[in-house]
């Protein structure tokens, strides 16, 4: 099957999936007990017509089922609504997904420029000292959560003042040079990028240790071996090439599970990516926000397993996309 075919098929596929979230998210939004408009009826001096008209605006005295197929006439017409400061839906999403996207590829990118050669590492040292050691530190690092994680990163940039304390960006950024910019946003990720990348690492080094492993005791390692390669030729063009393979195909997943790990990191760093801005949402009832936020994230999370799925095909061509 064609690449250009497998991405249409697998688009088909989704629609139901993406349908099912946005049912369960309407669902689960709308019958909360979180009242959207509790802080303007706490509000002395509100009028109750006031009130009404709020809700009006907002659709929430319309029965469930209208208010769900109104959403979903906005949202395929690129529509998203209004937040409950009666801002753009679409206006604030467009603002926070560049940056979670920014967050999870350099996080990814670094865990495996990491993870990879300490996997590799641990297996052709295995049983040493160094194996152990590495696996008692990867362990450790899966086992701590990244909220913990991220609050001890939060307490050691304020106290040393060495990182900064949330944003993405400095005061005066517009007026920097392309290289100060790149710097300063560099400066910004270091926290958030070693929060979500050492769990990360983590599970890569894990999971590559034991594949090459697996991969070092097959027998075309040995035949290789056999017929003169040296060890260098072995370890890198047969060994790990295929102690990879199972580790492209997880991409997709280690995306799914950053994405959602991404979200309390970006709350406790102070963050401006998606999964703050869901959070806060999800806490004040605003259910254009949390719906929008939801389905960007699912799309993200399918054009991610998409991608890996694809990775796969080109880093080994025998296998075939169906």
């Amino acid at each position: 099957m064609s690449i250009p075919i497998y991405i249409l098929k697998r688009i088909i596929h989704t629609i139901p999936i993406l349908v099912f979230v946005s049912i369960i998210g309407f669902v689960v939004m709308k019958t909360s007990p979180i009242d959207p408009l509790t802080q303007l009826k706490l509000t002395p001096g509100v009028s109750e017509n006031t009130i009404k008209k709020e809700e009006e605006r907002l659709g929430i005295n319309k029965p469930l089922y209208i208010q769900y197929f109104s959403w979903v006439a906005n949202f395929l017409q690129g529509n998203m609504g209004v937040s409950l400061t009666n801002q753009s839906v679409n206006s604030r999403i467009v603002e926070r997904v560049p940056n979670t996207i920014l967050l999870i590829s350099i996080s990814i990118f670094v865990s495996w420029m990491i993870g990879i050669p300490l996997g590799v590492f641990a297996a052709l040292n295995w049983r040493t000292s160094m194996d152990r050691i590495l696996t008692i530190l990867a362990s450790i690092g899966m086992a701590v959560p990244s909220f913990f994680f991220a609050l001890l990163m939060l307490i050691f940039a304020v106290q040393t003042g060495l990182l900064p304390v949330g944003g993405l960006t400095s005061v005066g950024f517009e007026e920097m040079t392309l290289f100060e910019k790149m710097k300063d946003l560099a400066y910004h990720l270091i926290a958030p990028v070693t929060v979500i990348g050492t769990i990360s690492v983590a599970g890569i080094q894990r999971q590559m240790r034991a594949n090459l492993l697996d991969v070092l005791e097959a027998d075309y390692v040995k035949f290789a071996r056999a017929k003169g390669l040296s060890e260098f030729i072995v370890i890198v063009k047969h060994a790990i090439r295929n102690a990879v393979n199972p580790l492209v195909t997880l991409l997709g997943f280690e995306f799914a599970s950053l994405l959602s790990g991404a979200a309390l990191v970006e709350m406790v760093l102070n963050y401006p990516g998606l999964g703050s801005l869901i959070l806060n949402a999800v806490r004040e009832g605003d259910t254009n926000l949390v719906m929008a936020s939801l389905m960007i994230g699912a799309i993200m999370l399918i054009v991610g397993n998409l991608l890996a799925d694809i990775a796969l095909k080109f880093v080994d061509p025998r296998i075939t996309l169906e």
